[in-house]
């Protein structure tokens, strides 16, 4: 059992990162990675709101929309999973909302220079996509737990680190055509390699 949590959690971090080998959550992660600041203050945001999210979606999924989730009320065979887009959408919201508030109160720099950026973590895909990855490979709860916090770990070093390399990129000379988005997303294509060089790891 401890060897499986390992297993997950390193492949979530590396192998199977959410942005870099689903290319999920691709919008902030290119808009904000230009601030090695901002980055970072999102990137903490996204390991918060997955860690949070995904073992409570899982509570949600499983005791109340899961095929027969409710024979505890008497429902056997009334099987509600074709909400789960909707209930793990506003669970996300709901928490985004939250950290905004928070963000907001004790960090004015961090929250303009997010900007846009902080409440569309509501609608990122890599939030959404962990959610129906652990629905999918049929998590236990401790394994959704630590799935989330590594999948938003993954993200959190994904983005910091093309933030460290935008900044030494503003100083280079790239072919014409290249500069800006373009070497951005060649150098994204090069990191998502890298850590698709932990794939042979085992525990």
């Amino acid at each position: 059992m401890p060897g499986d949590l390992i297993s997950i959690f390193l492949n979530s971090v590396f192998a199977g990162n959410i942005l870099l080998a689903y290319f999920l959550g691709m919008c902030s992660f290119v808009a904000v990675s230009k601030n090695i600041n901002t980055a970072i203050g999102l990137g903490f945001a996204v390991v918060f709101v997955l860690s949070v999210t995904t073992p409570l979606n899982w509570l949600i999924y499983h005791y109340l929309l899961a095929p027969g989730a409710l024979l505890w009320l008497g429902f056997p065979n009334l099987d509600l999973s074709f909400l789960k887009f909707i209930m793990f959408i506003a669970v996300i919201a709901a928490m985004v909302q939250a950290i905004e508030m928070v963000i907001d109160r004790f960090s004015a720099a961090l929250y303009a220079g997010l900007g846009v950026f902080l409440p569309l973590i509501a609608v990122n895909c890599a939030i959404l996509g962990v959610s129906l990855f652990m629905v999918e490979r049929n998590y236990t709860f401790l394994e959704s737990l630590i799935y989330g916090f590594g999948s938003g770990l993954g993200w959190m070093m994904a983005i910091i680190s093309m933030a460290a390399i935008r900044i030494k990129l503003k100083y280079a000379n790239p072919p014409y055509g290249l500069e800006g988005y373009g070497l951005t997303m060649i150098v994204t294509g090069l990191m998502a390699m890298a850590f698709m060089l932990f794939s042979g790891m085992t525990v």
